[in-house]
């Protein structure tokens, strides 16, 4: 009897590794052998299928695909090869690069101007208060903005703010 259950036990399992067994062989465009445990790309045509597991080429509408295709009909989308798809992907992701490149340089340009405003709103009002300006000259020497020279850089801040709205 217990030689009898380890037959039965050696027959199921036999049965269990027949699945595993499943193989796909295909002609690539080169013509050279493709062996997979998975169906080929879409873009294979049955007539490159050698082997299919059950002996019979993928039943996922191709017999449809190539008829249509050697009528002309373009109205289905071809599927595209996982290259493709990754070439497209790279393509959509150097795309966002650059985007999220551009949106940072124009924050930083808003981010530069915003406080070059505020820079020039701040000396605008040390201009009107009335209080002595004083610059460096080229020797180095302390020198005070004259009333002339005042109304001058209050001039050029008045300016440099009507950009700033």
């Amino acid at each position: 009897m217990p030689r009898l259950q380890h037959v039965f036990v050696a027959l199921a399992l036999l049965g269990c590794t027949s699945a595993a067994m499943a193989q796909y062989v295909w002609l690539n465009e080169k013509g050279v052998k493709q062996y997979s445990d998975v169906p080929p790309p879409a873009s294979v045509p049955n007539s490159r299928i050698l082997k299919a597991p059950g002996g019979v080429p993928r039943a996922d509408n191709m017999a449809e695909t190539d008829a249509s295709a050697a009528n002309g009909d373009q109205s289905k989308p071809a599927v595209k090869s996982l290259a493709e798809q990754n070439a497209e992907f790279e393509k959509r992701r150097a795309e966002q690069a650059e985007k999220d490149k551009q949106a940072a340089e124009k924050a930083k340009q808003a981010a530069s101007k915003q406080k070059a405003c505020e820079n020039a709103r701040d000396y605008n009002r040390a201009l009107s208060s009335g209080q002595r300006i004083s610059r460096m000259n080229a020797a180095g020497e302390r020198t005070y903005l004259s009333d002339e020279e005042r109304a001058q850089e209050e001039r050029e801040t008045q300016r440099t703010l009507a950009n700033c709205k």
